[in-house]
């Protein structure tokens, strides 16, 4: 039996099954084979060739955003509005067949803009070209899923559930979990809070089901067996994700505001340009950048070219990465959006 019936085979036993007290270490020990399995179908074979053209894009920029979707809901089109590449578009599906590079100048940043092949049902098991797309998608610092409004939530849902196969956790935050393997000792289990979802049983079971007899394991949180999977996984990413309805010039007043509402959530239009402004703001906060302004002693401040940081970035990350030594504040001071910091050279 290969590994896609393997998968196919625990997914059917798992939805058959009655969740309740006396299934829980059953299901558990389901979804960590299901994890590995699904690890493996994503592994890059030995015998492949060179990558598929236009996937392997060197990360360039201050960010990079990756903009993943089905088939002609607008990527190609929004890729050209918001940067000077050109991206074929058409009204037929699958006119994207590589990652086509673009860059957004925006604050002074140049965010990398990746127009990713329009991601299928089934991507998550290699259909089309999906492995390609996921592993450029989890390179990225913020995906933005483009929507067709016109078909409510069922992309997204779909596309939550390909994307959530493979690893990729969006807005979500790490589980709070301290784990670390160790050479001997047994299993150490520990929990700072009341447990409901998972047990030291229950976790036993899932690390013998990854062959791991001696650990530290520290519950910070409630955590459900799932996220305890991650954890030991170790490889999930966890990422920002702005979901970008287009094509609400074709809908009602009514569902524009609905989806408009929902969490993460902006509207627009692409073909009348509505609403691509506001994105861009929204994407810069999802983006955590900061613009920082230099000057040096006895020179008026420089705002011809600002500094990209990360939010929450200190006075000794601008110091290095200025190549100069800060003054007057300590290393640890938090920047802040077009803070001007006064430097001198070594």
């Amino acid at each position: 039996m290969g590994i896609l019936e393997k998968i196919s085979e625990i997914e059917k036993e798992i939805s058959r099954t009655q969740k309740n007290k006396a299934t829980e270490y059953h299901l558990g020990l389901l979804k960590a084979k299901l994890a590995k399995y699904r690890a493996q179908l994503l592994e890059p074979s030995k015998s492949t060739g060179s990558k598929g053209e236009g996937f392997d894009v060197m990360k360039s920029g201050d960010a990079r955003v990756a903009l993943i979707g089905f088939p002609s809901v607008g990527k190609s089109t929004f890729l050209s509005l918001m940067t000077s590449t050109a991206s074929e578009a058409a009204s037929y599906e699958f006119t994207t067949l590589t990652c086509i590079p673009g860059v957004i100048e925006h604050k002074g940043a140049n965010i990398q803009l990746l127009d990713l092949p329009g991601i299928i049902e089934g991507a998550a098991q290699g259909k089309g070209r999906g492995r390609q797309v996921i592993a450029v998608a989890r390179t990225a610092d913020v995906v933005i899923m483009m929507l067709d409004a016109t078909k409510g939530d069922v992309q997204r849902n779909l596309l939550e559930k390909e994307l959530e196969s493979v690893g990729i956790r969006l807005n979500k935050p790490k589980p709070n979990i301290y784990f670390k393997p160790k050479k001997g000792g047994g299993i150490s289990f520990n929990s700072t809070v009341t447990l409901s979802q998972c047990s030291e049983k229950l976790v036993q079971l899932i690390l013998h089901e990854y062959k791991i007899f001696n650990a530290e394991v520290l519950f910070r949180e409630d955590a459900t067996p799932d996220q305890f999977i991650d954890v030991v996984v170790g490889n999930r990413v966890h990422m920002p994700c702005l979901y970008v309805y287009n094509k609400i010039d074709q809908i009602p007043l009514e569902e524009v505001d609905r989806l408009a509402r929902q969490p993460h959530s902006v509207v627009i239009s692409c073909e009348m340009k509505l609403n691509l402004d506001y994105l861009l703001e929204m994407l810069w906060e999802y983006l955590a950048l900061i613009c920082i302004y230099t000057k040096k002693r006895g020179e008026r401040p420089d705002f011809s070219g600002a500094i990209i940081m990360r939010r929450s970035a200190s006075v000794e990350h601008v110091g290095t990465s200025t190549k100069y030594s800060p003054q007057r504040v300590g290393l640890t001071h938090i920047m802040e959006h077009e803070d001007v910091i006064q430097i001198v050279k070594k």
